[in-house]
């Protein structure tokens, strides 16, 4: 049997090695490193895909979620709300750019923002709600934007790990994740969905004064060369990774599909086990599967990763601490047992390779050992 990876970069590499290594060598042929030709043309590639005006892109996806706010010109000591159960990037450029992070609980299903927690965290010093679409789904992005729209509100979506999946609104429609607020974001590092080999990122939006303004900020705040007529920061997605995530995007839609059919037999192999509670497939939001979380009930979570590691099977925990009670943004407005559902998945979840190369004999392997560990 290959190897277990938690994500499988290699054999991905090896399957697209002709395309991927012309891609790089063009670049290095036409010494185009920093905005070059690769870069206008996945620029333009993934403006196609998304269905979105603008792609600007970025050097990484913390990157773009700062470059996002600095285009508002937010105030030090806006409040921005988003969820304790994310990445640090999420409420570190919050934090950075002297705003207020808002933290609020987590749908316990899909794990993603709450509407009625953003409802309740609303105050006059708030400016943005940031929401995460956490493992691979979307947030409920109809109900945020109607929260939004009411308090007259920014809507900036967190879409590092959901590239490529659909939000299916009431009405049938369906947009790209990350296209629905006033700006999405996302990240490029290579383990993701959509990922270069190295860092990367990008933003969308359908404003055009948006857009104008965070290619002025991912510029030094340069309009014309030399003369900088706001704070800007320099954020470039270099000529190399945009070639390989070409080739990449092209495949998608296709990582995607693998991606399900492994979530798919996972979902098999645990379903009715009363100690593990596999991923909610939420009814408005296509999957992508960025991570494969389980939910464990009765389960010495410790002891089944050790065991895993004993079998050769990498495993880990998305996320082991809450925002609220992480040391760098521990807050008097915060305490143990404030957001109930963040804690307790952070004290119950763990996650099993995820990626496209996965087999059925891998699978095979990983469940049965998860299972046997499970029930003894």
């Amino acid at each position: 049997m290959k190897k277990i990876q938690m994500v499988d970069l290699r054999s991905q590499y090896l399957n697209i090695k002709t395309e991927i290594d012309k891609g790089i060598q063009d670049v290095i042929d036409a010494c185009a490193f920093i905005n070059g030709p690769a870069v206008r043309n996945f620029q333009e590639y993934l403006e196609k895909y998304l269905g979105v005006k603008h792609v600007i892109p970025c050097a990484n996806g913390t990157d773009a979620l700062q470059v996002a706010m600095m285009a508002y010109n937010f105030q030090p000591g806006d409040e921005v709300i988003t969820t304790s159960f994310t990445f640090i990037a999420t409420a570190e450029v919050i934090a950075l750019l002297k705003l207020t992070p808002v933290l609020v609980d987590v749908d316990p299903d899909t794990f993603n923002i709450d509407p009625k927690a953003i409802e309740r965290a609303i105050t006059p010093r708030t400016r943005a709600i940031v929401p995460v679409h956490l493992f691979g789904q979307t947030a409920p992005m109809e109900e945020v934007m109607e929260i939004a729209g009411k308090h007259n509100l920014v809507v900036i979506e967190d879409n590092c790990q959901a590239i490529g999946s659909d939000y299916i609104f009431s009405d049938g429609t369906r947009k790209k994740a990350g296209t629905i607020g006033h700006i999405g974001c996302t990240s490029f590092f290579p383990s993701k969905n959509l990922g270069c080999y190295g860092d990367g990122g990008a933003i969308f939006t359908n404003d055009d004064e948006l857009a104008k303004q965070m290619r002025v900020v991912v510029n030094h705040g340069m309009t014309v060369r030399y003369y900088h007529d706001y704070i800007g920061v320099n954020s470039r997605l270099d000529s190399i990774q945009a070639a390989i995530l070409k080739v990449k995007l092209a495949r998608l839609d296709e990582y995607a599909a693998k991606r399900r059919a492994a979530a798919d037999f996972y979902d098999k192999a645990f379903a009715g086990n009363p100690k593990l509670t596999t991923p909610t497939r939420y009814a408005k939001s296509t999957h992508v599967f960025h991570q494969y979380t389980l939910v464990t009930k009765n389960v010495d979570r410790k002891g089944l990763i050790e065991f895993l590691t004993s079998k050769e099977i990498p495993a880990m925990i998305y996320y082991p601490v809450p925002m609220h009670l992480q040391k760098a943004y521990l807050d008097p407005r915060y305490k143990p047992g404030d957001f109930p559902v963040t804690e307790h998945l952070c004290e119950t979840v763990f996650s099993l390779p995820m990626h496209t190369e996965l087999d059925n004999e891998q699978l095979t392997h990983i469940t049965q050992s998860v299972l046997e560990f499970v029930n003894a």
